[in-house]
């Protein structure tokens, strides 16, 4: 070099204290978070799959093994798994349940990519190649679909039981998996052939202190309220209810407005008239009919004892998803003035009474005719084991709502899986160049949940997935594995089903994902704000 050429100065473009991680390390680090998220739901999947206990900071405790339960509690802060938790929330909010398979799923196509991209294959081949196996393995589940009518209460009671084992619902799962059959049969509706069932429409309320072979269904609504006031009736037979957006109180003036008396008589004429406006809401009230009142906003403490001088029950600030419920449950309207309740709005609820559960004073409004929406009543004999109960019980909801309007059912315990699988590898002698290893990749990914299931189970994988293997080559479609015996068995013939959307949305989210992953290939993790610690791509992992 030369003595005039000034010697190379590095250029800075990013703040200093900038984090970055490029190339192979940022794909590993990324695949590694990834792994290490599907890692710790994998032991919940299936029937023998293991509770996981999480306590958090204010040091309450949670049992579950509900996956998405478990990585929304356990507060995840890498980027790259914060991508894998977000599978298993879509997956919760499109179905209510196959979160734990969507996570597992990722995580295996990830691994299987890894191996690939160690034998230096670029990362877009590898996406191109599972965006076509994706595409194949939709193909081959819509093929093997069930088509299912709304008057299969047999199947969806299977569904029902298939969704509940392994869950902290198990031992009572007859009895629930009745009850919610009924209740989403109770609030289907149907329009131009299609069902619909809005999985809101089912109220999952939980009971501690009892037995969950306790647990009811009610025509109803039950709500976390209690009536206004003491002398109100307790509990109302043939009730006709008003359904209030409105407050029974007097309003402050919008503007700062100045009153100025100047004789004691005027403030008493003041408060005399205020009395008379409230008497004149509770007459409006008690003139439509109405002897039950449900009140999104306040009631007024002497419009309160004017109402229990009438015989009026009635509770006030009641969530607005209560008041739809209620609309739903009791056939009448949500009225937004007092001034214009008549008999018309009023909905009818054979018996609306007021309960102690645990404690906590609750308002039954049952017995409705033809109710749209309908509340159950789950039991469990402590805290937490109501709690795991009430998620099995959404989860078993979520399927069966899918079902009804979706339409098709597969059968679980792996078997859809491994038909997949085997229908990729046939496939993938038809394509040619590098995409055909993916492809492969892809097939082998898709037995991790067959394999899973025999680990959870205490079995010798390798044993399961060559019976498996051996029976679809058969042609048996619903081979599955039956975990408490770990022989081969017909899935469908032993009632192990579950809606094909789980398999399709798990699929199509995990693949997304996995791509996504693989693309990238920088990671940049911006300069800390001042006084706040920074999250680097290797942290947040430790506790996994």
């Amino acid at each position: 070099m030369s003595n005039n050429q000034q010697p190379y100065q590095p250029i800075f473009i990013l703040p200093e204290d900038t984090k970055r991680t490029t190339g192979k390390d940022a794909q590993r680090n990324n695949i590694a978070a990834a792994k290490a998220v599907a890692q710790t739901v994998r032991t919940t999947l299936g029937p023998k799959g293991m509770d996981k206990m999480i306590v958090d900071s204010m040091g309450d405790v949670i049992v579950t093994n509900d996956g998405v339960t478990i990585l929304r509690e356990m507060q995840i802060e890498h980027p790259a798994a914060k991508m894998v938790v977000e599978i298993a929330k879509t997956q919760e909010e499109v179905i209510g349940d196959g979160t734990t398979t969507a996570v597992v799923l990722a995580g295996e196509l990830l691994k299987k990519a890894e191996e690939l991209l160690d034998q230096n294959i670029h990362p877009t081949v590898l996406t191109k190649g599972y965006r076509i196996a994706e595409g194949e393995a939709q193909r081959i589940l819509r093929s093997i679909g069930q088509r299912v009518g709304s008057d299969k209460k047999d199947i969806f009671r299977q569904i029902a039981l298939t969704a509940m084992t392994g869950k902290g619902a198990e031992a009572n799962k007859e009895v629930l998996s009745d009850l919610i059959v009924q209740a989403v049969l109770r609030v289907v509706d149907e329009k131009d052939g299609v069902c619909i069932v809005h999985k809101d429409d089912i109220k999952v309320e939980k009971k501690v202190g009892e037995g969950t072979d306790k647990s009811v269904l009610i025509e109803g609504i039950v709500l976390d309220k209690e009536r206004v006031h003491p002398m109100m009736p307790e509990r109302v037979e043939g009730a006709k209810v008003a359904l209030l957006d409105a407050a029974l109180e007097i309003k402050n003036t919008e503007i700062d407005a100045k009153i100025q008396i100047t004789d004691p008589m005027q403030l008493q004429s003041f408060l005399d008239q205020e009395e008379k406006t409230l008497l004149e809401m509770v007459r409006k009230v008690k003139q439509s009919g109405a002897r039950v009142l449900f009140c999104q906003r306040g009631v007024d403490d002497l419009a309160q004892h004017f109402l229990a001088k009438e015989g009026i029950l009635a509770t006030r600030r009641v969530k607005k998803s209560d008041m739809e419920k209620l609309a739903r449950a009791t056939g009448g309207k949500i009225v937004s003035s007092w001034k214009e309740l008549n008999a018309s709005d009023l909905g009818f609820a054979g018996v609306v009474r007021q309960e102690k559960i645990a404690e906590e004073e609750m308002l039954f409004v049952e017995q409705c005719l033809n109710p749209k929406a309908v509340t159950l009543l789950v039991c469990g004999g402590t805290e937490h084991v109501a709690e795991e109960i009430k998620r099995a019980v959404v989860d078993a909801i979520g399927d069966l709502s899918t079902v009804l309007r979706e339409g098709f059912v597969v059968a679980g315990a792996g078997a859809a899986e491994m038909e997949v699988a085997q229908g990729l590898r046939r496939f993938m002698v038809t394509l040619s160049g590098r995409e055909q290893l993916a492809v492969e990749a892809y097939a082998e990914a898709m037995e991790v949940i067959p394999r899973t299931l025999a680990e959870n189970a205490g079995l010798d994988p390798l044993d399961v997935l060559v019976k498996l293997r051996a029976a679809h080559d058969k042609g048996q479609k619903w081979a599955g594995i039956n975990v408490f015996t770990g022989e081969v068995m017909d899935a469908w013939e032993a009632g192990v089903l579950e809606p094909l959307k789980i398999k399709t949305q798990a699929l199509s989210s995990a693949t997304e994902v996995a791509e996504m992953i693989l693309r990238i290939d920088d990671v940049i993790m911006g300069g800390s704000a001042k006084g706040m610690p920074r999250q680097t791509p290797g942290m947040g992992m430790e506790g996994m």
